[in-house]
């Protein structure tokens, strides 16, 4: 349990992260606010406007601790000019209002914001950690920009971390959705070669991380929220036909994916060999270290 009661306010509250970490916060006895861009209806809700900069130094003034994780959904919508302009400012002018915010002297001291793993793109087998370089690539230069958008923060001397989160493994959303779909009907073998490394983790695990994010501000930067051990997505492919009892053989191919998503394939296709070295280097423990673990815990056997 944590050593001191917090007051944490979440942006994207309604999502499959945001409403875990709400629960669990609230079991650990913290005080949890939503932000949300709604009139508010319950008394834990506050309004804030990112795309009109409606927020103010008043509505965090008694926050400890800001959870941002809010921003559009990247395999939502195909990605057209316009929804790729969407996905950048969902997630920069966000972030933005928000570290100016606390900048202006709101009170907080700590800021832990989402981030993306495609800041890495397609590297192969290469072995990534936080000191990996960037690639180039679209996402890439969201990724960039979205952990640049907390400098007034950092400059005003409040801890930023940036929790760069892999594949999160749920049976109640998520990527894991689809993946069960097509695995039930015998269909849910490798996507393209199947050899490109997928950084996984459960949800329970993200929950575990973040959590440590906002407890303890001695972990700063970029940090790899995924599980110590990337596998390939063939083996993830099979490790779900193995429990839903059904083939995961038959590949999908690479021009079928591109054709079903557009540009959005090459991040789907993209190899990230990544490892969490930060939050190893900080003591945490993984309750799900394997595949076979999440496996375990996704699909508990009577």
């Amino acid at each position: 349990m944590p050593t001191s009661r917090q007051r944490v306010a979440i942006t994207g509250s309604s999502g499959m992260i945001g409403g875990a970490l709400s629960r669990s916060l609230r079991e650990r006895g913290h005080d949890v606010l939503h932000l949300v861009r709604r009139e508010p209806t319950e008394p834990h809700e506050r309004r804030w406007n990112p795309d009109a900069g409606h927020l103010t130094p008043g509505d965090l003034a008694d926050v400890d601790t800001v959870v941002h994780l809010a921003g559009a959904g990247v395999g939502d919508h195909r990605w057209t000019p316009e929804y790729k302009a969407t996905i950048h400012a969902s997630r920069v002018d966000g972030t933005d209002l928000v570290s100016r915010v606390l900048a202006e002297g709101a009170g907080p001291t700590r800021l832990v914001t989402a981030s993306g793993i495609a800041i890495y793109g397609d590297r192969g087998d290469e072995v990534l950690t936080e000191h990996s370089t960037p690639a180039t690539t679209f996402l890439a230069g969201v990724v960039r920009d979205w952990e640049g958008a907390t400098t007034p923060a950092k400059d005003a001397g409040i801890p930023v971390a940036h929790a760069r989160t892999g594949i999160v493994l749920t049976r109640t959303g998520g990527a894991l959705t689809p993946m069960l779909r097509v695995g039930r009907l015998g269909i849910g073998g490798p996507l393209g070669s199947g050899r490109q490394f997928m950084p996984w983790i459960t949800l329970a695990d993200t929950i575990a991380a973040y959590t440590r994010l906002i407890e303890d501000d001695s972990i700063t930067g970029p940090v790899n929220v995924t599980a110590p051990h990337p596998v390939r997505q063939r083996e993830l492919a099979r490790a779900l036909g193995r429990r839903l009892h059904r083939p995961a053989l038959v590949p999908t191919p690479r021009t079928a994916i591109r054709a079903a998503l557009g540009e959005f394939a090459d991040e789907v296709l993209a190899s990230a060999r990544i490892i969490p070295e930060r939050l190893q280097q900080a003591g945490f423990e993984h309750a799900h270290p394997r595949l076979d673990d999440a496996m375990d815990w996704l699909f508990p056997r009577d």
